[in-house]
């Protein structure tokens, strides 16, 4: 497991832990109440650390290295039946963006997300969870798909914003990403997005519109990263964690301006370190959404999408 610098206290306790643990292991010393006292100390740090981020360690948090990416949750939540499709039938077959078949307790859904890699190989295959324009064709291509046989969409958001390299800009990103936004408020069935850990920019809307935004309380959704917003207001990284103040990209803040409706609570010490929880946690908050929505009405289920989506961002003054 790695840990981030804030973790660290944590860290220095489960190695603790794990010596207490070994030199027990032959019964000739009894170190029963020194594990409990160390285990205990464990719950109550994480909850010390956890109950106190700030707005960047929760932007680091999202990018832990173990945190569970789109696949992870596919597999888990759609109990090994899940059936990738390809292809945008125009470019190629974008390997940033996932999509496919697979159930929920029964409920056939079509699964959409961005997918980063785990080492330097698979992150490079992935483009780092940087779609192309022929990645969100292809994720439009499923949602018509998911429409004409009347099938919920999921999706699920974990992107550091769309690729932006020039080939991208040569094929159309903007029309893309401008496109779904447009065909995905008026599609006719159900969609739920979970933003599972980086919602940056129109990476993140390019699959952002929905019945229900769910947020985990560890992921962050913001127009631009602490990072390049640093970059373009100070001229360096500098100051990324006061851009990440004032971006009010937590799960808590857009809650409160009403860009998501619900917040999915991790457990204590974060996704990286009980995925398998997690994964519990969120097929019960998607199976809730995907039953509040299944049966409405096409034509006001889609007449509330846009009420919702054009509400956003009104100010009294």
């Amino acid at each position: 497991m790695d840990y981030l610098a804030f973790e660290k206290p944590i860290e220095e306790l489960i190695i603790k832990l794990e010596k207490a643990k070994e030199l027990g292991k032959d019964g000739s010393v009894d170190v029963g109440k020194t594990v409990t006292d160390i285990e205990t100390k464990i719950k109550s740090t994480r909850k010390e650390i956890y109950g106190s981020l700030t707005s960047w360690e929760k932007v680091q948090l999202s990018r832990h290295p173990q945190r569970p990416y789109t696949l992870d949750y596919i597999d888990a939540l759609s109990d090994g039946d899940f059936i990738e499709l390809h292809g945008d039938r125009g470019v190629k077959d974008d390997k940033a963006m996932v999509g496919g078949w697979g159930t929920i307790d029964s409920q056939s859904v079509m699964f959409i997300g961005q997918q980063k890699g785990r080492n330097t190989k698979q992150r490079q295959f992935r483009n780092f969870g940087m779609a192309n324009p022929e990645g969100y064709r292809k994720a439009l291509r499923l949602m018509k798909m998911a429409e004409k046989f009347n099938k919920p969409v999921v999706c699920l958001i974990d992107t550091p914003g769309a690729f932006p390299g020039l080939e991208a800009e040569e094929r159309g990103q903007g029309e893309a990403i401008a496109r779904n936004i447009l065909e995905m408020t008026k599609l006719e069935v159900p969609i739920i997005v979970v933003i599972i850990g980086e919602g940056a920019s129109g990476g993140a809307l390019g699959i952002g519109v929905g019945d229900k935004i769910l947020m985990l309380n560890n992921a962050w959704y913001s127009v631009i990263s602490p990072e390049n917003c640093s970059t373009i207001l100070w001229g360096n990284w500098d100051h990324k964690e006061t851009a990440a103040d004032a971006l009010k990209l937590t799960a808590t803040n857009m809650k409160e301006i009403g860009l998501v409706d619900e917040i999915i609570k991790e457990p204590l010490g974060g996704a990286h370190t009980f995925p398998e929880e997690t994964f519990k946690i969120v097929k019960k908050a998607i199976n809730k959404a995907i039953k509040e929505f299944i049966d409405i009405e096409k034509d006001t289920l889609v007449h509330n999408r846009m009420e919702k989506f054009s509400n956003m961002g009104v100010v009294n003054e």
